[in-house]
């Protein structure tokens, strides 16, 4: 089947190059059967790395396609979208503005002035602080119409760079897995990742699923909305993103894998798998998860090869997308919970 060709798209590069898939030998020891890889998608260069600058990729190069000389976007007061958002602008050449809700209700000074936020004001960006209520619609389009009269051309990037374009970004991560696990001789059962604003795993599904391989070979652990919501959301943009590369294309409801028991209470708010994934990782390989995402996916992963969900010898590749800076700010949670 020919792959998709993303070379007609706008594109500013990012990334060095593909990120290594690396085998978690130590806890393969222990878990014994299952081998989990990780796909290093924390490991780039710009910003703390992270997953959300293979959507910037595509998102800044539809900016600079339009002329635009200013991004803004929005999300939650530690977002790493935000804050790759920031450092991408700041090395393509974008002024950045940002508006950022308290999402997550909590107000102690870890939180509010720590992990992300501290690199959000090194990278330049302007932030503008709204309450978890506040009317961002309002303020981005007053923003627009302020910024317009200075002479200045916006682009709007969406919460987690999750638009169809910006999931151009995980179509190109599932080529490149493909490629990856071909030449290192590796039969993955799925590809895993957590799902906040559904445009990774929609960016893979599209991905997969034009490359041939199909679009359930990629599953995804909730960490924001509910496991339906963000099954029905992560449908419609992984139509969208499809439709971009082979508007003939159909995706159905059951090609989409969504498991929505590790959240927890909500968006943000530690769970005690999460706690214990970050920890296992950390000790046995020495790799870094964050709290708000990949903590609680692995967390998803680690309990489902427990519960024998995945044959013995099967191998797994779970996306590592980075959001470091943010266990600075959920410090005192690890405090409370040392062992």
């Amino acid at each position: 089947m020919p792959q998709p060709d993303l070379s007609r798209f706008s594109r500013i590069r990012l990334l060095d190059g593909p990120t290594p898939i690396q085998e978690l030998k130590r806890l393969n020891a222990e878990l014994g059967g299952v081998r989990i890889f990780v796909k290093r998608d924390d490991f780039t260069g710009i910003g703390g790395g992270g997953n959300k600058l293979r959507k910037l990729e595509f998102l800044l190069g539809e900016a600079k396609a339009q002329g635009a000389d200013t991004v803004i976007t929005v999300g939650a007061r530690q977002s790493n979208h935000a804050r790759l958002t920031a450092a991408a602008c700041a090395h393509a050449g974008f002024a950045c503005e940002l508006a950022l809700l308290r999402t997550v209700p909590r107000d102690d000074a870890d939180y509010v002035n720590n992990g992300n936020i501290v690199l959000d004001d090194l990278f330049g960006a302007t932030v503008h602080d709204l309450p978890k209520d506040g009317d961002v619609s309002a303020l981005v389009a007053q923003r627009f119409e302020a910024l317009a009269k200075e002479g200045r051309r916006v682009y709007f990037a969406p919460v987690g760079g999750s638009s169809a374009v910006g999931c151009l970004g995980y179509v190109s991560c599932a080529l490149e897995i493909e490629a990856q696990s071909e030449r290192m001789g590796l039969s993955f059962a799925h590809v895993i990742t957590a799902n906040g604003s559904s445009g990774t795993h929609a960016g893979l599904a599209a991905g997969f699923a034009a490359s041939g391989r199909g679009a359930a070979f990629s599953k995804s652990y909730a960490v924001y909305y509910d496991a339906q919501k963000t099954h029905g959301i992560t449908l419609e943009k992984a139509r969208e993103t499809l439709a971009l590369l082979d508007p003939s294309a159909r995706l159905k409801d059951d090609d989409i894998l969504i498991d929505g028991d590790h959240r927890g209470e909500g968006y943000g708010i530690p769970t005690q798998g999460m706690i214990d994934a970050v920890r296992l990782m950390a000790r046995k390989e020495g790799l870094l998860l964050d709290p708000v995402y990949s903590g609680k996916a692995f967390a998803g992963l680690l309990h489902d090869i427990r519960r024998g969900a995945y044959k013995s010898g099967a191998n797994v590749l779970f996306l590592m997308t980075g959001g470091v800076p943010g266990l600075f700010a959920y410090q005192s949670v690890f405090r409370s919970s040392k062992s």
